[in-house]
């Protein structure tokens, strides 16, 4: 029985996509590139690449985007406006445009230590805006969704305002912060759904394989690990192999509820490693 068949999310052709942070050497960018040909079998809708706290990784952004662009995949390459003056972001979105990439993730980016007030287009709301009056229709525009709440939302209302006014500028789908209840993105969806808001809303799936850096990025981005989880990813600590073990099933079966409650794909954040992904696309059955 599943109660959250009939979310309207399930109204939206399904697509899987795949992320990667952006490389700071060279050595990394070649790690990429094999990462990627493995992923590649599995027919991606596309890949994005992180921008790094306010732009940055942007050169290492860019460079794997059109690295992947090359080989012919499909590719978002995430985009804030950070420190940077509106006319480098356009010259960017340029540089984009004429190599022919077609998707976007416009995010609001942590804005860099000493800019502070300056800064005056800071929201991803005026990002999208910004990117449909310069490039129109051109790219089609992913933004954040936080099932858990932004951490920097003053209650659960503004952040689904901040979240529908990104719709409204133009978004035309989104990628969710990384969660493990699916209960808070089915509320999510029903909320938003409440505002009007009709796009598709992926969740973002991200593989449990350590236990400290999960701790310390879910304790700074606001993503919540549900106590039982936590306390068996502390057990596990010193043992990577059960960890590793226990992380998969966990969220194998969290993506298999996402999925039979309507969600309309899953972004899997792949940590620059090909087989934690490969190992839950196989557990869920998906076509290779």
């Amino acid at each position: 029985m599943n109660p959250k068949a009939s979310s309207p999310q399930g109204k939206f052709p399904r697509q899987f996509s795949f992320e990667f942070s952006a490389p700071k050497s060279d050595e990394a960018i070649a790690k990429l590139g094999r990462v990627h040909d493995k992923l590649e079998a599995l027919k991606p809708a596309f890949y994005s690449v992180t921008y790094g706290a306010g732009g940055s990784t942007k050169d290492g952004t860019k460079q794997a985007v059109l690295d992947i662009n090359g080989k012919g995949s499909l590719v978002a390459p995430h985009l804030s406006f950070g420190g940077d003056e509106p006319a480098k972001i356009e010259s960017l979105l340029q540089e984009y445009k004429d190599a022919g990439v077609r998707r976007l993730v416009a995010l609001r980016g942590d804005i860099p230590s000493g800019i502070g007030a300056s800064v005056t287009l800071s929201y991803a709301s005026d990002l999208v805006k910004f990117i449909r009056e310069k490039t129109g229709e051109h790219f089609h525009i992913e933004v954040a969704a936080y099932p858990e709440v932004h951490p920097d939302s003053k209650s659960v209302e503004t952040d689904l305002a901040f979240f529908k006014a990104k719709v409204d500028a133009g978004a035309d789908s989104a990628i969710t912060q990384y969660f493990y209840n699916a209960e808070a993105y089915f509320r999510f969806i029903d909320s938003v759904a409440k505002l009007g808001v009709d796009i598709p809303i992926v969740p973002g799936i991200m593989p449990l394989t350590n236990y400290q850096n999960l701790v310390r990025f879910s304790d700074n981005c606001g993503a919540d690990i549900p106590r039982w989880i936590r306390k068996n990813l502390e057990h596990y600590q010193d043992d990577t192999v059960s960890l590793k073990a226990f992380g998969e099933e966990v969220v194998t079966r969290l993506c298999e509820q996402l999925l039979a409650g309507g969600a309309p794909g899953l972004h899997f954040y792949t940590l620059n490693q090909s087989l934690p992904t490969l190992n839950l696309w196989r557990n869920l059955g998906l076509p290779e």
